[in-house]
């Protein structure tokens, strides 16, 4: 595991342990650190330079969010992604996602309506510059459309859902093999849901949210057996 690209935590008013959190979540969800990979907790002191109690708070928090896995007498690991962790992820999140954009259809107000509509050309932008970004605008979008529902219950269900499958979204975003077709298709299916969201259409919103989803799924588990077939031959 190469822990040498992490950053001095500054010693902000904010929370040190929040600050440790974000960075280590964002170390799990970009790759830099594999899955498998052992998360030594001196090495990982010594890197941020904050204290081991610290960061045993951080990796016991990424351990209820599903990226940390500890090993008994062995000690926390990068988990593992699997196929059906991932099918039954994204099938789950277009069942709610779909319920979201239906009740955006229902309840959404003006200004929500132009912060959705602003959202997706920053989508449209990110995906010709690199995955970092097109990850970041994609979770802007969601969080506009989770807004636009009015329902703080479902967007608080749905904001956990998205930190458990960061990773996968991140691994369809990035792999070199992912489809260009799949990018378009995406983008034809949030302008749809937008459309459906303005006419009040909550029936269209609600199947084409659902099949994007779908639809990202299926190339999120074919991307993944790609990486596993590949990471056998070396």
């Amino acid at each position: 595991m190469n822990q040498s690209q992490l950053l001095k935590i500054e010693k902000v008013p904010a929370s040190l342990r929040q600050q440790v959190l974000e960075q280590l979540r964002e170390a799990i969800i970009t790759g830099l650190f594999l899955p498998g990979a052992r998360l030594i907790e001196r090495e990982l002191t010594d890197q941020m330079g904050v204290s081991r109690t610290v960061v045993r708070e951080a990796l016991r928090q990424l351990e209820a969010e599903h990226l940390v896995e500890v090993i008994p007498n062995k000690g926390p690991f990068v988990r593992q992604l699997s196929c059906n962790e991932a099918e039954d992820l994204y099938r789950i999140r277009a069942v709610l996602h779909g319920l979201a954009a239906r009740m955006c259809a229902e309840n959404i107000s003006k200004k929500n309506l132009v912060e959705l509509e602003e959202a997706l050309e920053l989508v449209v932008e990110a995906y010709k510059k690199s995955s970092e970004r097109t990850l970041k605008a994609k979770t802007h979008f969601y969080n506009a459309l989770y807004k636009g529902t009015q329902s703080d219950s479902l967007k608080a269900m749905l904001e956990t859902l998205q930190a458990r499958i960061a990773r996968w979204r991140a691994l369809g975003l990035a792999h070199p093999n992912r489809s260009q077709e799949r990018s378009k298709e995406s983008i034809i299916n949030l302008r749809t849901i937008i459309d459906s969201v303005k006419r009040k259409d909550a029936d269209q919103a609600e199947s084409v949210m659902f099949m994007e989803d779908i639809q990202a799924g299926r190339e999120v588990t074919r991307l993944l057996n790609v990486q596993q077939k590949e990471q056998k031959t070396n």
